[in-house]
Formats: structure tokens, sequence, C-alpha cells
């Protein structure tokens, strides 16, 4: 989403390129946009572009219960040496919840967190 929403983004064109080709619906957690809006924040205009694309049903903003809450303190010490944040955490309770096997990020760590079943999520975007 950072690259989506910042033009100088060596991944803008990725990013934009990928969603124009994909036939799929995209989903997401508040803790990843708010780690987006965060790096967004060189740009009020990018932060509210990225909050109207969401509004406008660019991607479906998964909640995620106190329940997975001790699910995401397992993975976030599990992985506490690459290490995993918030973000990334609720990312893969999301995944084990809706049985989604697909991400698309430039984030390289997602090639060494695995899920509930010990699998690796496949990342479409590169």
């Amino acid at each position: 989403m950072i690259a989506l929403f910042n033009r100088r983004d060596q991944y803008h064109l990725l990013v934009v390129n990928f969603l124009k080709g994909f036939h799929g619906r995209l989903l997401t957690t508040w803790p990843v946009i708010t780690e987006a809006s965060h790096m967004l924040d060189f740009s009020t205009t990018a932060q509210i572009n990225l909050l109207e694309w969401i509004n406008r049903g660019g991607l479906q903003l998964i909640d995620i219960e106190e329940d997975k809450i001790d699910r995401m303190i397992s993975l976030t010490r599990k992985f506490e040496d690459v290490p995993m944040d918030l973000a990334d955490a609720s990312l893969i309770v999301v995944s084990e919840m809706m049985n989604v096997r697909e991400i698309a990020s430039i984030d390289s760590d997602f090639y060494v967190y695995r899920d509930i079943r010990n699998r690796y999520l496949t990342n479409v975007l590169m």
C-alpha cells in the first residue's frame, strides 16, 4: 500500500501493474493500515488517498477479535529473530482465519513466516 500511494517508491509501478491485472479481493487489517499511514506521513494527501481507496472498496478490512491476540503473541515470539511486527502477525492470523494462502507484499519477511499449519504464504507480487 505504501508503494501504491508513493509514486517515488521503487515498487510503485510493480504494485500498480499488479493491481491492474488482479481479479480477486484484497484483505488486510487495521494494524497494516496504521503502519502504511504512518509510512506515508510525508504527505497528508497520500494518507487521505489511502483511506479513500479503502472507502471505495479497494480492499476489505478483516477484524481480529481478542481471542486471536494469544496467536499474535505466539507468532511474534516465534519469529522474534526476523522480527515480526504487529502488522505482519495480523496478516498471518487473517490468513489462518480466512484460509488464505497468498499474500501481495514487498516485505521479504513473508518468505520466513509460516502459518499454524507450518505452511508458507505464496507471495503473488514478487
